[in-house]
C-alpha cells in the first residue's frame, strides 16, 4: 500500500541550461499579480514530473526539441511567464514582461522505465538529477518564473520535469498552459482555450474589509519548540500511500449511515488527519488544523472568464483539539471536513485578497496544521506532446515550498492496476512508522495507539 524512499541509482547528462524566448516578439509591459495570487503561502517554485514511454510513431523525433519549440510558440500566448516577478511597495508583485524566456535543459539519463518500477509515484528516485536546481534560478522575483527539463531514457521513453512559480498560476492554470505546450507539440498554431489574464478581478477592494472568519490565517505561536515534531524537523521522510477500491471500502465501514453521502475525498483526508496527528503525538488539549483547497472558479457570478490562469483558490480551515479528533469516532472527522468546504464564496474569496492587504500578505497557520489539494480532476497524466498519455503526471512530491505539511490526492493506478488516488507525505522517520501502523489500524490490518493526554 505503501511504498518507501527508492534505493535506484542513475546516471544523468545534462546540457548547459539555456532560455527559451518567445518564438515572436512579445508586449513589454508591466503587469501586477492579483492579490490572491501574491499571498506569502504562494511564493515558492511547485515540482511538476511527466514520465513517457517510448512511442514508436514518433521514432526519429527528440523529444526535447519538440518540447523546446512548442514552449518558444506557446510563450507568445502566455508571455507573462517569460517575464520576471519584481516586488514593489506593500509586497505587492508585478510581472515584469521582459521577454527574458524560461528556463530550458535537455538531458539523457542511462536508466529504463522498466528499471524505474511498476508503480510510479513520489518519491522519484535521482529526481534532483531529473529537475536540476539551477543555481541562482530557485528564487521568487527576479528569476525565470519556469524551468523545463526533459531528460531521454534508454527505453526511448522521457522524463518531463518542470518547475513553476506559484504565484502565477493555480494547479488549473498550471495544467491549461501544459496543455497548450502539448497542443504546440502536436502542431497546433494556437491554444485551443486563449490565455485571459485580468488579475484585477481578484485585487482588494477599496476600500479593503475582511468580512468572513478566516482561521486559516490566524497568527498562533508555537509553544511546542524542542517537541518531537522540531527535534526530527531535519529528518524527515517522503512517502507515498495509495487508496484503492479496498482501503476506500474498509474506511467507508467507520463513516456513520447519515455520512453516506461523503466524498472520496472526504473519508481520504479525514483518515490522514487522524492518523498523522496521532503520529506526531500531539497533546490533546492543543488545535490542530486541516486547511481545504477550494477551487474557487465555479463560485463566481458572473463566471471569472474562461482561459483565466492565476491563482482562484482559498484554503478554509476546519480547527478542532487533538483529543476530540482521535478519540471521537471517525464520522466527526470526515463531517469536518465535509463541512468546511462548504464555506467557499465569490464574497470569501474577495474577504482574503482584502485581509492580504490589510495584514502584509501574511503566511497561512503552520502550527499544527495541515493542508490538502485534491488534484484528481486535473488531467496532467492526459498531457499528450505527441508520445501518447504519461505514466504518471503531476506533483513530484509533498509538501508547499519550506512547509512539509501539505499534501496532494494524485489519481494513480498502483502496480496491480487497480485505479486510486496516491498521497505522498512528509513526515519524521519515526512518525512516519506510527503513521502507517495507524493507518493500518483503520483500516482493519493491525493495532493502534492511543494519543497522549
Amino acid at each position: 500500500m505503501a511504498t518507501s524512499s527508492p534505493s535506484l541509482k542513475f546516471t544523468v547528462d545534462r546540457c548547459q541550461p539555456e532560455l527559451v524566448v518567445p518564438a515572436t516578439p512579445t508586449p513589454h509591459e508591466v503587469l501586477p499579480l492579483s492579490d490572491i495570487d501574491d499571498q506569502q503561502g504562494l511564493r515558492f517554485q511547485i515540482p511538476l514530473v511527466q514520465f513517457y514511454s517510448n512511442e514508436p510513431s514518433m521514432v526519429g523525433k527528440d523529444p526535447a526539441n519538440v518540447i523546446r519549440l512548442a514552449l518558444a510558440q506557446t510563450l507568445v500566448f502566455y508571455y507573462p511567464f517569460a517575464g520576471r516577478l519584481r516586488e514593489t511597495l506593500g509586497r505587492k508583485l508585478v510581472v515584469d514582461c521582459t521577454g527574458e524566456g524560461v528556463m530550458f535543459i535537455e538531458a539523457d539519463a542511462d536508466v529504463t522505465l522498466d528499471q524505474l518500477g511498476d508503480s510510479l509515484q513520489p518519491p522519484f528516485p535521482c529526481f534532483q538529477q531529473l529537475l536540476y536546481d539551477v543555481p541562482g534560478s530557485e528564487g521568487v522575483t527576479d528569476c525565470p518564473l519556469i524551468l523545463f527539463q526533459v531528460t531521454r531514457l534508454k527505453c526511448g521513453g522521457f522524463v518531463l520535469a518542470v518547475r513553476l512559480n506559484h504565484t502565477m498560476s493555480d494547479g488549473t492554470g498550471i495544467a491549461q498552459f501544459m496543455n497548450a505546450v502539448a497542443e504546440m507539440s502536436r502542431g497546433a498554431r494556437q491554444p485551443s482555450v486563449p490565455p485571459v489574464w485580468h488579475r484585477e478581478l481578484l485585487q482588494a477592494r477599496d476600500p479593503p474589509r475582511i468580512t468572513c472568519n478566516h482561521r486559516e490565517f490566524e497568527q498562533i505561536p508555537d509553544p511546542n519548540e524542542g517537541s518531537f515534531t522540531a527535534s526530527y524537523e531535519n529528518k524527515m521522510l517522503l512517502r507515498s500511500f495509495f487508496f484503492g477500491p479496498t482501503e476506500i471500502a474498509a474506511l467507508r465501514r467507520l463513516v456513520p449511515h447519515h455520512l453516506h453521502h461523503c466524498s472520496t475525498f472526504d473519508i481520504i483526508t479525514a483518515c490522514i488527519w487522524r492518523c498523522r496527528t496521532k503520529a506526531l503525538q500531539i497533546e490533546a488539549h492543543e488545535d490542530v488544523r486541516m486547511m481545504v483547497i477550494v477551487n474557487a472558479r465555479a463560485r463566481f457570478n458572473p463566471p471569472l472568464p474562461a482561459g483565466y490562469y492565476g491563482n482562484v483558490f482559498a484554503y478554509p480551515a476546519t480547527v478542532t483539539t487533538a483529543g476530540e479528533l482521535c478519540e471521537n469516532p471517525f464520522g466527526y472527522a470526515v463531517e469536518l471536513i465535509n463541512k468546511v468546504k462548504g464555506e467557499v464564496t465569490e464574497e470569501y474569496m474577495h474577504s482574503v485578497a482584502d485581509l492580504m492587504v490589510t495584514k502584509g500578505r501574511c503566511l497561512f497557520t503552520t502550527v499544527r496544521s495541515l493542508i490538502v489539494s485534491d488534484l484528481r480532476r486535473i488531467s496532467f497524466k492526459q498531457l499528450d506532446f505527441g508520445w501518447g498519455k504519461a505514466l504518471y503526471g503531476g506533483v513530484a512530491k509533498g509538501g508547499a515550498g519550506p512547509f512539509h505539511g501539505a499534501m496532494y490526492l494524485i489519481s494513480h493506478r498502483n502496480g496491480k492496476g487497480e485505479e486510486g488516488t496516491v498521497i505522498p507525505i512528509w513526515l519524521p522517520h519515526k512518525a512516519m512508522d506510527m503513521f502507517a501502523n495507524e493507518l493500518d489500524y483503520m483500516l482493519g490490518k493491525g493495532p493502534s495507539f492511543t494519543i497522549s493526554t
